[in-house]
């Protein structure tokens, strides 16, 4: 059966894999698990309350909430009957929020605890089109989600024909979502997509992936994202059984008593793993840190060709055996898949995790393609390059015009942007071609590799040009850098703003009897910055001489989504981080007041 439309699933899901725990929550220390009809009845249900309480096709709900099976169950019930959902990170600013409900005409809202209705609620009271605010999480006195479905089960004999219209009348190019992209610069755009984009999304990547109904997937990304969001329709459209981690604390508690096969990510959650495996590895006696640290570096040398090499796959035998075996037990003994997303992965934490035998594959989209463009797989042979974004979708088609840019074409791509004509011309042109903003090129004829963002890329005054994302990424290699800015438009060269690795950093202080009453005072010790001064000089020597880092400042704090200097899918907000540390900027360059470097700053 083709999949056109979201809600479609259900049906499919009743057909060929009705089952008990396709849905999944932590609830009181307690895994409880939802069934397909469950899950059928609890979104048809939805579908009839909306109706009765007056809702229309192309009315709008907006929810902020953690994942949970409540989640699925007003996604697709409003679905059914046409009204829009509009998911927002539970993580952004209240100017974020008033702007986006005011924006999207949000009708009703849904929040999932008693944190969030107590700050969104006041929002919501000044905002003319929002009626109703719900929660999913009891709270005294607060209208909870069930009241939509408790009416709509008073309102099922009434409703049943209206609802069997409203599905028949849908189409797949009819718009089911609007998703707010988090913006690293300005006011988030509004991002329409359809039944046909994701469901399109869908059918391209479910071949490459072996998952079944048998398999159990753990899902903590945000849902509101869209990665997240088109994942947990192909896991449904697989068949898999759902559970949503309670926390990011909990993850890994959550991989092993569950044992799953898959779940998304993003880099940063890799890269906390990683910290936290070379911590132990560190605190291990010396004989086994010796074996633990032989095994990393062997890992981090993984490729295709080397693993068919006697003498690289008989050690890699070994240090299957006395050390990943264990990486394997932590998460659960069952991983065949982990899917990376959202921004650039460095290639030695994939190649250190197939070692592993978990194979960790990096994929590339926008929430403007809703959003898979490439991804790595290992469905047939050759279909999988560590380093980049893996092959084009079969459905999908990309080119890379005469400034590096990615165009891309296909069902995925969006239908525009909400209330925005304009910007939506700017970026889809008159022959179809969307725009992604990335600069890329094609390996070997067939894998896309991202190098930067076209808007990011400046130049020196030399006229050379510098892409501060893939050198980001390469100083973020080292065990104690956690975040870089790299700057220099239109400078003699390239500094960098570096965020430390706070663990890592305290430590080696501590190994260094290096005595400090906090971050600001650690930052300034001369040790530490002699340190970080022998770190960009190794690094360096892997770039291009015009690209080298020439000075550098460390900060005393962690950059975080919560504190604005990073998008909520952990990007830069670069704007930001410049006005945040302009005058340190400023000392880099040796400006007086009022001397600096606009063009360089952006204020």
């Amino acid at each position: 059966m083709e999949i056109l439309r979201t809600f479609d699933i259900l049906d499919e899901l009743k057909k060929k894999n009705d089952k008990p725990d396709i849905l999944a929550a932590k609830r009181d220390g307690a895994w409880v698990t939802f069934s397909v009809d469950e899950y059928i009845e609890y979104s048809k249900f939805f579908s009839y309350g909306l109706l009765a309480k007056g809702f229309k096709k192309g009315d709008k709900v907006a929810t902020v909430s953690n994942n949970r099976p409540e989640w699925n169950f007003v996604d697709m019930g409003m679905s059914m009957i046409g009204v829009v959902h509009v998911p927002i990170y539970p993580n952004i600013g209240e100017d974020e929020y008033k702007f986006i409900l005011e924006h999207c005409d949000a009708k009703m809202l849904i929040v999932s605890d008693t944190a969030l209705y107590n700050k969104l609620k006041p929002i919501a009271d000044t905002i003319d089109s929002i009626e109703e605010v719900y929660t999913f999480n009891l709270i005294d006195n607060v209208p909870h989600w069930s009241d939509i479905t408790d009416l709509g089960e008073k309102e099922k004999i009434r409703r049943k024909e209206e609802l069997l219209q409203l599905k028949n009348s849908i189409t797949p190019d009819d718009v089911v979502s609007i998703i707010y992209t988090s913006g690293t610069t300005g006011m988030p755009k509004g991002v329409m997509l359809s039944h046909r984009n994701f469901m399109s999304n869908v059918a391209a990547t479910a071949p490459n992936l072996y998952l079944t109904k048998d398999d159990k997937a753990l899902s903590f990304l945000p849902l509101c994202h869209v990665f997240e969001r088109m994942v947990n329709y192909l896991y449904q459209h697989k068949g898999c059984s759902i559970y949503y981690a309670e926390s990011l604390g909990t993850i890994a508690q959550d991989l092993k008593d569950i044992q799953v096969s898959i779940f998304t990510t993003v880099p940063r959650v890799i890269e906390r793993i990683y910290d936290k495996m070379v911590s132990k590895g560190n605190d291990l006696p010396d004989s086994k840190k010796k074996i633990f640290f032989w095994a990393m570096n062997l890992g981090e040398r993984y490729n295709i060709k080397a693993r068919n090499n006697i003498f690289y796959a008989s050690k890699l035998k070994i240090a299957r055996k006395l050390v990943f075996s264990k990486w394997q037990e932590a998460f659960g003994g069952k991983i065949r898949l982990i899917i990376s997303g959202g921004a650039a992965l460095q290639p030695r934490l994939s190649r250190l995790f197939f070692a592993a035998g978990m194979p960790l594959m990096e994929g590339y989209g926008l929430t403007e393609t809703s959003p898979v463009i490439a991804v790595n797989h290992l469905n047939g042979k050759g279909n999988l390059y560590i380093g980049s974004v893996g092959p084009v979708l079969e459905n999908v088609t990309v080119k890379i015009d005469d400034e590096g840019e990615i165009l891309v074409k296909g069902p995925n791509v969006m239908r525009g942007y909400y209330k925005d004509e304009k910007t939506t011309n700017e970026v889809i042109d008159g022959d179809g071609w969307f725009h992604t903003g990335d600069i890329g090129k094609l390996i070997k004829g067939k894998f896309l590799a991202i190098t930067d963002r076209k808007k990011e890329m400046f130049k020196l005054s030399n006229g050379k040009y510098i892409a501060p994302q893939s050198i980001e990424n390469l100083f973020k290699e080292s065990n104690f850098i956690e975040q870089l800015m790299v700057i220099g438009e239109s400078e003699k060269f390239s500094s960098a703003i570096i965020s430390p690795n706070f663990d890592f950093l305290h430590k080696w202080a501590y190994d260094n009897k290096i005595h400090f009453r906090d971050n600001k005072e650690l930052v300034s010790n001369e040790n530490v910055k002699s340190l970080y001064q022998k770190e960009v000089v190794r690094l360096n020597k892997l770039i291009g001489k015009h690209e080298e880092i020439k000075r550098f400042r460390l900060v005393c704090e962690a950059w975080t989504s919560g504190n604005g200097e990073l998008s909520p899918t952990l990007k830069l907000r670069r704007r930001i981080l410049y006005r945040k540390y302009g005058d340190i900027i400023r000392d880099i360059y040796s400006y007086g007041a009022g001397e600096e470097n606009r063009g360089a700053i952006s204020f």
